[in-house]
């Protein structure tokens, strides 16, 4: 199943909780939901993330509500992601520095090293106080996301797709195979990950669509020149489903105008491995899509047929994106090129 892409390459998200919340991070997005329920899809909100906390290498939250941005061999500690309150800076401890994977839950914090096929717990990031390393047990490896919840007891972790789609998993102890229950995650959650709409939507595919064939019949040249009319833009009223449950912060709105689109363009930009197309359509026209006129003037010699094509992407079977550009062929096959920029890596 193509779709979520894991923390490690997808720079700025993540996973975190604190008491009755869970949070996933889109520094790509300048955002982040917070809902009560990943299962159920209960009390979604989205809100802005203060540039000061964005981009970090992972987040995590502890029992007492505290926020942790880790970037490189430091953390920044806040009390509010959206306007970086109490915001304090502190160094790594050399031996809680490199982790794949940073969580806090039962009063402790918990590094994984997925190479070394272990985790750390300790009090301190700081001071890696109390500190104590144990074996990660193999059906607890491999995970795309590790999360704790605050001081609740147990630390849940998302599996890459099995038959069953995509699923994540409770557990009591990492040490041990103590597995409390297994849970899929609601659409509305795997719409907000990066590589989710592929999974709820399907993958995307750009394809060339015939608007119009002209044929000159008779036995000597003409000259056809006419208006037509094609689709530009995007399906604002498709796209916009997948945002029907969340409560989405005025501020969020201003700063990344509407949320469902940027949403499309940045799965469009992904790999064809997490179901986008490696496109870059930053040029191509996001407002909702409209009938735009234009005028076209050729000569045909006898017998003679021309084919006019425009680009669109879509997600699974459905169009989402109609590019600007028309492409006039003499052949009725659709052009084999790519018309868009490919995506920055």
């Amino acid at each position: 199943m193509k779709g979520i892409i894991p923390r490690s390459k997808a720079k700025g998200t993540d996973f975190c909780g604190a008491l009755k919340w869970y949070y996933i991070i889109r520094s790509d997005l300048g955002c982040f939901m917070q809902l009560t329920d990943l299962n159920k899809g209960s009390h979604i909100n989205i809100s802005s993330l203060h540039p000061s906390c964005q981009n970090g290498d992972h987040y995590l939250c502890d029992f007492l509500k505290y926020f942790y941005i880790i970037k490189g061999n430091s953390y920044r500690r806040v009390t509010n992601l959206t306007t970086d309150s109490d915001a304090e800076v502190h160094s790594l401890h050399p031996n809680c520095q490199g982790g794949d994977h940073y969580f806090s839950y039962i009063n402790n914090f918990y590094i994984i090293f997925q190479e070394k096929g272990t985790y750390r717990r300790t009090k301190n990031l700081n001071h890696d106080s109390e500190a104590a390393e144990y074996k990660l047990h193999p059906s607890c490896r491999n995970g795309l996301y590790y999360w704790g919840h605050g001081g609740l007891s147990y630390v849940s972790f998302l599996k890459p797709a099995s038959e069953w789609g995509y699923e994540y998993y409770t557990s009591i102890d990492l040490n041990k195979d103590v597995h409390v229950r297994v849970y899929s995650l609601h659409p509305d959650v795997l719409n907000f990950l990066p590589g989710g709409l592929a999974v709820t939507k399907g993958p995307a595919f750009g394809t060339w669509e015939n608007i119009k064939t002209i044929t000159n019949d008779s036995n000597t040249p003409v000259t056809w020149q006419k208006k037509i009319n094609k689709k530009v833009g995007y399906d604002k009223e498709k796209m916009t489903e997948i945002t029907h449950n969340w409560k989405i912060a005025a501020s969020v709105t201003a700063e990344t105008g509407d949320l469902a689109s940027l949403i499309a363009k940045v799965q469009f930009s992904f790999s064809a491995e997490y179901g986008g197309s490696h496109v870059s359509t930053e040029k191509e026209s996001w407002n909702e899509v409209t009938e735009e006129e234009e005028t076209l003037s050729f000569e045909l010699k006898p017998n003679e047929s021309v084919y006019l094509w425009q680009y669109r992407l879509g997600l699974g079977q459905e169009p989402v994106l109609f590019c600007k550009d028309l492409k006039i062929d003499d052949v009725p096959n659709p052009p084999t090129e790519v018309p868009l920029r490919p995506a920055q890596s």
